[in-house]
């Protein structure tokens, strides 16, 4: 068993952080298995130097130790390139040079716009441009992001599931989120696509997760079967609230992990108040 904490060094671990390395971190040790670290750091503009040191010194305060030197995104994307040029050759991407002025005023013409779980999907503007329009725009410059064909995936990889610990099995719905962004204009690649691809190179076998990403994960099994990559468990555990039931965020300084060590505040009692992954 291999796990993984993924963390974005673009702020203070707080509490919810602390429960997701803590679940993973408890999985792989009750299965004499290996935890992993990475550091999602692809978004280079809100990505501080300082901020992977206080990741793991926290990480080190929780006794919560990984067994192989960190991962950072941002040395793969040689890595990530790659995975874009497979699926581009497969035909299930596709460039899109929309702003997000105009996506939002397509979604907002079309009165069937079609709807995800967060809202409008994508219209797909991009998806019915020619091949010579495409080539033409690219030609001349124009800004453009790559989205996943997500109705040409699904001709590659019909009837995919995925099964989570705490949920159970279920099958993928290649549509759920839309063509989505694969790869942004301005670092060549994106959440999903990285993700997928770290997964599979770090031989992750169980991805623990908040289950806010419960979603994403139809997307990312799309991509795993179209990129050839082992199908991983999944546990998609609760995720942790503020006082008014909101998920936390980084601006939640009074429930940074660094907040309560200076408090003397033990790894134990934060670990006390974590509800079990698998029943909530």
């Amino acid at each position: 068993m291999r796990t993984r904490f993924a963390p974005s060094p673009t702020g203070k671990l707080h509490l919810g952080h602390a429960y997701a390395a803590f679940v993973a971190h408890d999985l792989a040790r009750k299965h004499s298995g290996q935890f992993l670290l990475r550091h999602e750091d692809i978004d280079t503009t809100r990505v501080r130097e300082e901020f992977y040191g206080g990741i793991e010194s926290d990480l080190h305060w929780l006794d919560l130790s990984w067994d192989e030197p960190p991962l950072r995104q941002s040395d793969r994307l040689d890595a990530y390139a790659s995975a874009l040029e497979k699926l581009r050759n497969l035909g299930t991407v596709y460039p899109c040079f929309c702003t997000r002025r105009e996506i939002l005023a397509g979604t907002q013409s079309i009165l069937s716009a079609p709807h995800g779980p967060d809202g409008p999907l994508y219209p797909g503007t991009c998806r019915t441009l020619t091949a010579d329009e495409r080539d033409a725009k690219i030609a001349a410059g124009v800004p453009h992001c790559w989205r996943l064909d997500a109705a040409a995936a699904s001709e590659f990889a019909p009837h995919l599931k995925f099964t989570d610990l705490r949920l159970g099995e279920h099958p993928v719905n290649p549509q759920r989120l839309g063509d989505v962004v694969l790869a942004r204009k301005d670092i060549g690649t994106a959440y999903h696509l990285a993700v997928v691809v770290d997964d599979a190179f770090q031989k992750i076998t169980h991805v623990t997760r908040g289950e806010d990403l419960f979603e994403s994960t139809h997307v990312h099994r799309l991509l795993q079967a179209l990129l050839g990559f082992p199908e991983p468990v999944y546990l998609h555990h609760p995720l942790i609230l503020d006082e008014n039931g909101v998920r936390l965020a980084k601006r939640n300084e009074s429930m940074a992990v660094e907040h309560f060590r200076e408090n003397g505040t033990s790894p134990e009692s934060l670990f006390s108040q974590f509800p079990d992954p698998i029943s909530g």
